[in-house]
């Protein structure tokens, strides 16, 4: 009897030891297959972030000289509803269909002043556009100008120059980081020339 006794309560023990031996591994497996998903999503992360670090055709650092993106400017002849947004908080101005962006140049609008900063509204491109214009009155000129408000007085147009046709480093530098203009919007040298040679007469500008 009680060796009966004796077998009945070591096969109970086994059983336990056994429950317990199966819950423990189950566990076991649930943690490493939470390790393997984390792992495996941060993963995925680091490739999109990988990815869109890719895809990134903005010029890093900022070449006033150079164009804003390392790829072709958009064929204007082929988005007949091309518009221009110009946003002040972000520096940039966007060549725009629709709402989708074609081309994001940097950019420098007017200083924050009540005598400098750059109107907010809708206008549009004027006929008014030249190779390059001196001001006596602010002390500045620039290349490749494009006139969008009161015909000649506000102004797509270069980094600014000195009398003597110089580019002015303390402007340039403020390219696509912080206004810096008259209430011009400024754009690097190619972008500037590209806008010359390529934005039509009566384009829509947005500057918010």
């Amino acid at each position: 009897m009680k060796y009966k006794k004796t077998v009945i309560i070591l096969v109970g023990i086994v059983l336990v030891a056994g429950l317990f031996l199966v819950h423990t591994a189950s566990q076991a497996r649930a943690h490493q297959t939470a390790i393997a998903t984390e792992k495996a999503e941060k993963a995925k992360k680091a490739e999109k972030a990988k990815q869109a670090a890719k895809r990134s055709v903005m010029r890093k650092p900022i070449n006033w000289r150079k164009s804003s993106e390392t790829v072709a400017y958009p064929v204007v002849s082929h988005y007949p509803d091309l518009w221009i947004h110009v946003s002040i908080e972000k520096q940039r101005m966007y060549l725009m269909t629709k709402h989708r962006v074609l081309y994001t140049m940097y950019a420098s609008t007017g200083v924050q002043t009540a005598d400098r900063k750059t109107p907010r509204g809708t206008y549009h491109v004027q006929r008014e556009r030249g190779k390059y214009f001196y001001s006596a009155s602010v002390s500045e000129g620039a290349y490749y100008w494009v006139s969008w408000l009161n015909h000649g007085e506000y102004l797509f147009h270069s980094t600014p120059v000195d009398a003597q046709g110089h580019y002015i480093k303390s402007d340039a530098a403020s390219l696509g980081k912080k206004p810096s203009s008259h209430g011009c919007v400024h754009l690097s040298v190619a972008d500037s020339k590209w806008v010359y040679e390529n934005i039509r007469y009566g384009t829509k500008v947005v500057i918010d």
